[in-house]
């Protein structure tokens, strides 16, 4: 393997995927995704807390200089590709399985339409509200970024409340995807960022329910720590 990252990061099984990644709620996706499909990979931990994602072997696999980030040796036509964002790293490896994304094409592109969704409200809205709530922003004497964060945190968790009524999974009968990019977010909502009386988590018992069922799972439960240490 000659890409850049390889120099800060060896592999010690070049010919698995790599996973370069940390335990954030973006970050644990990917991780439960591969546990998820057993694909052979090897994980390293890129430590944001002492800024490695702006390393330049880092940089040189992902500019936007966020985890997590993949390196697949054998991608399309057998050639080698390296892939940032998670959202494309779930719908890539779904699509290299064959697994937790529809292949009906209406159901496909429902599918992607939630993961879309928590890519571009939950994650940006729960993320503000964990910094305003638990982090610097506490100390803002000013509570109405916190209250509009929280405000909409909620709304979005009314969002997804309604869609799992009556339903196992967002999708119905299956998980997937939409699954996977969502439970690490709302895990982490109510734990780490401490907001769950905030945006009166218990009001979402659909969501509860669904987040219960979702962290039972092996795989997730594995896939939350894999470049823990």
């Amino acid at each position: 393997m000659d890409h850049a990252i390889f120099a800060k990061w060896p592999a010690q099984y070049p010919d698995r995927l790599q996973l370069f990644s940390a335990p954030t709620p973006n970050g644990v996706k990917v991780g439960i995704m591969l546990e998820e499909t057993g694909l052979p990979y090897e994980a390293h931990r890129v430590d944001i807390m002492a800024n490695e994602s702006h390393d330049p072997a880092f940089l040189a696999l992902n500019p936007n200089g966020k985890i997590p980030a993949i390196y697949d040796p054998d991608g399309p036509g057998g050639k080698p590709l390296a892939l940032w964002e998670s959202g494309a790293i779930l719908i890539y490896l779904a699509d290299k399985s064959g697994q937790l994304l529809p292949a009906d094409p209406a159901a496909r592109y429902e599918t992607i339409q939630w993961l879309m969704w928590q890519m571009g409200g939950v994650g940006p809205m729960f993320g503000q509200l964990g910094f305003f709530h638990k982090f610097a922003g506490r100390e803002y004497e000013d509570k109405r970024p916190r209250d509009r964060y929280a405000a909409e945190s909620a709304r979005l968790l009314g969002v997804l409340d309604a869609r799992l009524a009556g339903r196992s999974w967002i999708m119905g009968d299956d998980y997937s995807i939409a699954d996977i990019s969502l439970l690490g977010w709302v895990r982490n909502l109510i734990g780490f960022y401490e907001a769950a009386e905030i945006v009166g988590f218990d009001r979402f018992a659909h969501v509860q329910r669904w987040l219960d069922t979702g962290l039972a799972r092996p795989t997730v439960q594995r896939g939350l720590v894999v470049t823990a240490a």
